[in-house]
């Protein structure tokens, strides 16, 4: 006999993943406790607990954000090429990867966007 209305869909997902959402969701909600986010300044940070490279300390958050727009480019166009080589189910991961990287380069120059400089570095379109 076959069943006419699937199983309800499980979750598979990560509790500390789920967690995380939760406080993200929270955090989103509230209102910015601090107008003059681009007046903040970078802090010496390691890239992990035993890398040889840090963030430099000192560097404008609006300068941070235009790096990170960068690396976010850089990422997703290694991606575009290794979706070229790819097949089956990892040519899919590397698209849902693609389409991830975008949509954080397209928060992070919103920001920009929104920054009262002017002009973003990252591209030659003037800012609104």
């Amino acid at each position: 006999m076959k069943k006419l209305v699937p199983d309800p869909p499980t979750s598979y997902r990560d509790p500390e993943l789920k967690a995380a959402n939760a406080t993200l969701r929270v955090a989103l909600a509230r209102q910015p406790q601090d107008p003059a986010l681009f007046q903040r300044n970078t802090q010496a940070k390691p890239v992990s607990a035993d890398s040889l490279f840090s963030v430099r300390p000192g560097v404008s958050a609006e300068e941070a954000l235009v790096h990170v727009s960068l690396l976010l480019k850089c990422a997703e166009e290694v991606c575009d090429e290794i979706t070229q080589q790819g097949s089956g189910i990892e040519r899919g991961l590397i698209w849902s990867m693609v389409h991830s990287v975008e949509m954080a380069r397209a928060v992070v120059e919103a920001l920009l966007d929104a920054s009262p400089r002017g002009v973003c570095s990252c591209s030659d379109e003037p800012r609104s």
